[in-house]
């Protein structure tokens, strides 16, 4: 049943996308330190033909990993695309099978003077590595947080509809991470909580633009894409908007100090009329001087640096309600103020505080 589950969400419109080399490339390169020494999971990619996989497996030695550990869900629509895995009948199709691929050496043993995938590909098919089957490949599988025990560090794109369960079981397994997930996910009351206490925060990556990444073929519907391009491997190509990185990693961005410019003054700030705060609707607009709450868009949890701000809340759940407007403030969040005499709700705000106001 958890099988039919994760094939059901990996068909869904958002699930269906595959992570490209070069986006993976642009933010592992800032985390790169906290790899030397440990084993590597992606437990939600096709071993080879995940790029997830080959990033990993090209720069094993450079990164100083122990593992390297990935695994195939059942019925994966890209399995086998580069890869031809021999179960003992090489002139066949592949398989559609569940399987894990394990790598715990990466030489140059054909012998061309560079470590690259057909090396992986040589290892594989001589037993130097580990090639084996498993049940399901379904990350909830028994067998798979088996595998997740034994990880030092999660890297992965999960499928978008089983975010939830996915953060919950890495937090449960008390794993470190960095995953790909939709900026939805940040309201979610499964994952705000954690923002909150500083156990997830977003990664290197700015919110904006969202990622270009690989469609399945088989999925693909032109009549109902409206942009799209073929890049020169022959692969579809969309742009995802919303896609960020959530990790418990830390990187040099998390610490950068947010150059604040502004002075706070009641014209320019509206305060909300059911709650004790004020409206800031840029980050770039956040006052340097202003002690109380704040109201800030989603995208300060890019530029959030835990030493400089606090996390407060979300702007959203009963506040309209325990101050009696109910349903007279519609919107996203239950926030309210009232600007040229017409009352406003703002898409959505996340509640913070400066810890040092200055007083210039």
């Amino acid at each position: 049943m958890a099988n039919k589950k994760l094939n059901a969400a990996k068909a869904a419109k958002m699930d269906e996308f595959y992570t490209q080399l070069a986006d993976i490339e642009r933010e592992l390169q800032h985390y790169w330190p906290h790899f030397a020494g440990k084993t590597v999971l992606c437990n939600c990619d096709d071993p080879y033909e995940s790029n997830f996989f080959k990033y990993f497996a090209l720069r094993f030695n450079q990164l100083g990993l122990r593992r390297l550990v990935c695994t195939c869900y059942n019925g994966s629509p890209v399995q086998g695309n580069e890869l031809l895995i021999d179960w003992g009948d090489f002139r066949r199709e592949p398989r559609r099978i569940a399987y894990k691929v394990e790598i715990t050496e990466v030489r140059d043993l054909n012998g061309d003077g560079a470590v690259d995938l057909s090396d992986v590909r040589y290892l594989l098919r001589n037993d130097k590595n580990v090639l084996a089957t498993l049940r399901t490949g379904d990350f909830r599988d028994p067998e798979c947080i088996e595998l997740l025990q034994q990880a030092d560090i999660v890297v992965t794109n999960p499928p978008f509809s089983l975010f939830r369960e996915y953060i919950a079981q890495l937090v449960e397994y008390d794993k470190k991470f960095l995953i790909i997930g939709n900026m939805n996910a940040l309201h979610y009351k499964e994952i705000f909580p954690l923002i909150m206490k500083g156990k997830i925060w977003t990664g290197y990556k700015p919110f904006g633009g969202g990622m270009n990444m690989i469609q399945v073929a088989s999925s693909f519907d032109e009549t109902k894409t409206k942009s799209f391009k073929i890049n020169e491997r022959g692969e579809i190509i969309k742009n995802i908007m919303g896609c960020i990185w959530f990790t418990n990693l830390d990187h040099n961005k998390r610490h950068e100090e947010l150059d604040l410019v502004c002075r706070y003054t009641p014209e320019a700030y509206p305060h909300y009329e059911n709650f004790d705060g004020i409206d800031v609707s840029s980050v770039l607009d956040i006052p340097y001087d202003y002690d109380g709450v704040m109201g800030v868009p989603d995208t300060f949890l890019e530029k959030f640096n835990p030493e400089q701000f606090e996390i407060l809340g979300l702007g959203s759940g009963d506040l309209a309600k325990q101050a009696g407007v109910g349903k007279n403030y519609r919107g996203r969040t239950d926030l309210a103020f009232t600007h040229n005499g017409k009352q406003k709700c703002p898409y959505s705000r996340i509640l913070i505080r400066n810890k040092h106001p200055k007083t210039i």
